[in-house]
């Protein structure tokens, strides 16, 4: 790759630029006994929803470091829609916060209702698995400014509660 080519795949981009939507119907093989969805079904669509998020902003082969907390608010049922909504919050070097916003689509009932959010963590790197600097993403809109600053914040906490499990391993 020549200094044009770095010098491009580095170049700071917009948020928009990251952001991808997933659609996906609820099969019976996505489902407990209860016909509701499983959860590990979509903490799977999650983390693929917000890898999207990350590949289109690094232009990098990417893998997940973390996931934050994640609750379920409302059941998603067979035949439901699920639509998964990311984006790139925020770049701190060789790692990325993307956030992922699931919604339930009942389109027989015409609703549509907020199922879980999630923060998960990216880090870029090559095809031997070294860490890969990613480029500045440019937070434009409010939301996008609330949620940049908020990942800083974030990542702090992480920091801490990992330095905290440390401490009571050893």
């Amino acid at each position: 790759m020549n200094d044009n080519d770095k010098a491009k795949l580095m170049r700071p981009r917009p948020v928009r630029e990251s952001a991808s939507e997933m659609t996906e119907i609820v099969l019976p093989n996505d489902a407990n006994v209860l016909n509701a969805l499983l959860g590990g079904r979509l903490m799977h669509w999650i983390d693929l929803a917000g890898a999207m998020a990350a590949h289109r902003h690094s232009r990098q082969h990417v893998v997940t470091a973390s996931i934050d907390h994640l609750d379920f608010l409302v059941p998603v049922r067979v035949g439901d829609f699920v639509i998964l909504r990311s984006s790139v919050n925020r770049v701190f070097h060789t790692s990325m916060e993307v956030g992922v916003k699931v919604w339930v689509e009942n389109y027989r009932a015409e609703e549509s209702r907020h199922v879980s959010s999630a923060y998960l963590t990216f880090v870029a790197v090559d095809v031997a698995g070294n860490r890969l600097p990613v480029p500045p993403v440019i937070p434009e809109t409010e939301e996008e400014k609330r949620r940049y600053d908020g990942a800083a914040r974030r990542r702090e906490m992480r920091r801490a509660e990992s330095a905290r499990r440390k401490e009571v391993r050893s």
